[in-house]
């Protein structure tokens, strides 16, 4: 017998292990990965761009830059309302293709974004693009794990990509790369 909605929703609550103690352990997690990151990718070849101000601010957005930012701007609060609304019913269906869609284009698009020469090995890629690589394995993941019928590992596969995807987003306004030296 299948349970109804309003279980489920509350299942994926008690499973998810959403308390106090859990969200500040994985917000200080989160912050002290993201100085590791920042910390590596300025030893071996900066961010992949130029530090330069205005040099970035004068060079053309290329086109896999301007499809990244189509995809990930609206991914940002798409993403967010399919995780803090109802579950399950098929406008969540419908709306999760779409953000998983703009999820996969942006991690594939990441890759042709920086400067050959630069970056981890010379190869235009900075520690970055574990997002990117993060977010093309549980994607898949979590859609495997939803026709399974298994709603917490679902729910918890798709919450890793969006959590990547706020953190490169703050990764994306720091100076010398093309957002921050854009903005700032």
């Amino acid at each position: 017998m299948a349970k109804p909605k309003s279980a489920v929703q509350s299942e994926i609550i008690k499973k998810s292990g959403y308390n106090v103690q859990n969200v500040i352990l994985v917000g200080g997690a989160t912050l002290l990965a993201t100085l590791v990151l920042m910390a590596l990718s300025s030893l071996y070849g900066g961010f992949a761009y130029s530090a330069d101000v205005e040099i970035a601010q004068k060079r053309s957005i290329s086109l896999p830059v301007i499809i990244h930012l189509a995809t990930v701007i609206p991914a940002l609060p798409l993403g967010a309302y399919i995780l803090w609304r109802k579950k399950g019913d098929r406008l969540h269906m419908h709306m999760g293709r779409i953000w998983g869609i703009l999820m996969v284009t942006t991690a594939i698009v990441s890759f042709w974004i920086g400067r050959p020469g630069q970056g981890i090995g010379g190869t235009g890629l900075s520690f970055i693009h574990i997002f990117s690589v993060v977010t093309l394995l549980s994607i898949p993941y979590g859609i495997w794990q939803i026709r399974r019928g298994n709603v917490v590992e679902h729910y918890r596969a798709m919450q890793g990509p969006y959590i990547g995807l706020l953190v490169a987003g703050l990764f994306a306004f720091i100076p010398g790369r093309i957002m921050g030296s854009l903005i700032f």
